[in-house]
């Protein structure tokens, strides 16, 4: 048997007055995923361990069967991993956006729907402007910024301490930037968050920094980049447009170099595995995970990605793998934009453009595919913020024995016969399926 997880980030939400109270899941045309919920089994899945906040990183990692307790660093160094950069033993690695700010608030996480082409032309700039050496001596870099996709990208600290307080922007939109800026744990050093010891890096070159000189150097540098990016060609002319401006930068999620077993290693039904996905983020995570990463011309993380791009790829890497990990982030943006009517449209291009043809093509293999849908959590249209409740999720094989549930939706999967499984409980059951 082999297995594929199909995830639409962000997918789930909360019932829409607009839409007579209905979600969007029970409101969107997704006749596939309801014909795998009516022929398969359904339940809800709880993905975000409590005191961990609500993010992908959080809950992509446990779907995959991880303990965050043992294994969560943080954005930062899994998007590291997913760019190739190779975190030293006293890296800080914190995931960086670029965003817009008007009127002393945030107004967008993403910079407009910057760019990757754009964003590396600011991310040069800012290098050039604000990495500077821990000495000349050393001639080391305390500070580096890392292109990476679109508006999400990667500050390096040498020596950074990650016992600090920062704010994902995508949960603070319309909300004033400076009551958000960073600021020092109430953790004490060596404490535990999340259950897991943080005791920051040993032996970085020009000495490991406090949580309180962490915090105000970050704080500086978003300072400085508002400074320094207003006066970019690129943000001038879209001034001149009156376009939204890649105005500011903003550090959130950071961590050290994270130790993670393989899928491989901690299931031995998994020879080989594949992740299909446009996000550093999910891409760091299958590649701690083992995984290959597989690139898709066209996809954007965005609604206008490549779903048959990605359909044919997930195809192609289940005919030599055992496992398949796509993942789609078109919802989770639209939820973020508080776009009701796109947000209806990426579910529906998921069913038909990405579900369908991979459900079309391994229904007459020989060798039965197993096939998961799921979101990572819930992402709110009215709300636009991550929210952290138990998501739907359907399970189907050929010859596996159907529940009750007709459609897959937030409500109908709460009848499904896997009932509400925690965190790792996922993945362990999908994994007992052969």
């Amino acid at each position: 048997m082999k297995h594929i997880i199909i995830l639409g980030d962000g997918m789930a939400d909360l019932p829409v007055e607009r839409l007579g109270g209905k979600t969007l899941l029970q409101y969107a045309h997704k006749p596939m995923m309801d014909l795998l919920a009516r022929e398969g089994r359904c339940g809800r899945l709880v993905t975000v361990p409590e005191g961990f906040p609500p993010g992908s990183e959080v809950a992509n990692t446990a779907i995959l069967g991880y303990d965050l307790n043992k294994v969560y660093e943080g954005r930062g160094p899994l998007e590291a991993a997913s760019i190739g950069y190779e975190m030293a033993d006293d890296d800080f690695a914190i995931r960086c956006n670029i965003i817009t700010l008007e009127d002393g608030k945030i107004i967008t996480h993403n910079g407009g729907n910057l760019e990757t082409e754009d964003a590396r032309l600011l991310i040069d700039y800012l290098n050039e402007k604000l990495a500077k050496p821990i000495n000349e001596q050393e001639g080391c870099e305390r500070v580096k910024f890392i292109t990476g996709i679109q508006y999400r990208h990667l500050l390096v600290i040498k020596g950074g301490n990650k016992h600090i307080v920062c704010a994902p922007p995508h949960d603070h939109p319309n909300e004033p930037w400076r009551e958000l800026l960073v600021t020092p744990s109430s953790f004490p050093e060596g404490n535990t968050i999340g259950g897991k010891a943080n005791e920051a890096p040993s032996g970085a070159v020009g000495g490991v920094l406090s949580p309180a000189a962490t915090a105000s150097l970050l704080n500086e540098l978003i300072l400085r980049s508002q400074e320094l990016l207003a006066q970019h060609p690129f943000n001038i002319q879209k001034a001149k447009k009156g376009e939204r401006q890649a105005n500011s930068i903003w550090p959130w999620s950071g961590g050290y170099r994270p130790s993670m077993l393989t899928l491989m290693q901690q299931y031995p039904e998994i020879k080989s595995g594949t992740v299909i996905s446009a996000v550093d983020l999910i891409r760091g995570i299958g590649h701690y995970a083992g995984l290959k990463i597989v690139e898709v011309e066209g996809a954007t993380g965005l609604a206008d990605t490549n779903y048959e791009g990605k359909a044919e790829a997930a195809i192609r890497a289940l005919q030599t793998d055992d496992f398949v990990f796509v993942h789609v982030e078109a919802s989770d943006e639209a939820g973020h934009d508080g776009d009701l009517g796109l947000k209806l449209k990426t579910i529906e291009y998921l069913d038909q453009r990405l579900i369908a043809p991979i459900y079309k093509e391994v229904e007459t293999w020989s060798e039965p595919v197993c096939i998961a849908i799921l979101p990572d959590h819930l992402t709110p249209v009215e709300q636009r913020i991550h929210v952290g409740q138990p998501v739907p999720f359907l399970i189907w094989h050929r010859g596996i024995q159907p529940d009750t549930v007709e459609q897959y939706d937030e409500v109908s999967c709460v009848s499904g016969s896997y009932g509400l499984l925690k965190l790792q409980e996922f993945m362990q059951e999908f994994m007992k399926i052969k």
